[in-house]
């Protein structure tokens, strides 16, 4: 009778609320998953995987911000931002660990940018009453051991990325 009244060839109604149910289903499940990997792999134990970044891995869990995950730090925090820099900084890890590149390899401008904007963001209350913001273009041109090495005694620090 259903069948009747739907016409001849056309699928009852269960059927289509059935495949759009299941695609929510499905939806939800690869957007949980999706969001594990990516929480997953901003943490301090993944990170410290790959032996180019092992030493930073152990310095920051010394160091005063060993609460925070890296990505934390960075990469960007918009996750429209965030998905295409971990992918490029990832593959870059990679290739470096493969190649077996120096230990840390060196930030480039646009790692730079982004540690020094959540620098920026974190520290806002701070920033506000701090008058020598503007002296140096990154906040780790002085404060470049504050996340990594912090038992490095302030005389043995350097300033600036070579």
């Amino acid at each position: 009778m259903d069948g009747a009244r739907n016409g001849p060839g056309k699928q009852p109604r269960a059927h289509v609320w059935k495949f759009l149910f299941s695609g929510l289903v499905i939806g939800v499940v690869l957007s949980a998953v999706f969001a594990w990997a990516l929480n997953a792999t901003d943490q301090r134990q993944f990170c410290a995987t790959c032996h180019i970044m092992h030493e930073a891995a152990v310095t920051q869990k010394m160091g005063m911000h060993a609460r925070l995950s890296c990505n934390e730090c960075h990469a960007p925090h918009a996750l429209l931002a965030k998905i295409p820099f971990k992918a490029q900084a990832g593959a870059e890890d990679i290739i470096g660990n493969f190649q077996g590149k120096s230990i840390p390899i060196p930030a480039s401008k646009r790692h730079r940018d982004v540690v020094n904007q959540n620098c920026i963001n974190c520290h806002a209350p701070v920033n506000a009453t701090v008058a020598s913001m503007a002296v140096k273009p990154y906040c780790t041109d002085c404060h470049r051991s504050v996340a990594h090495r912090r038992f490095t005694p302030i005389s043995e620090r350097t300033v600036g990325y070579d």
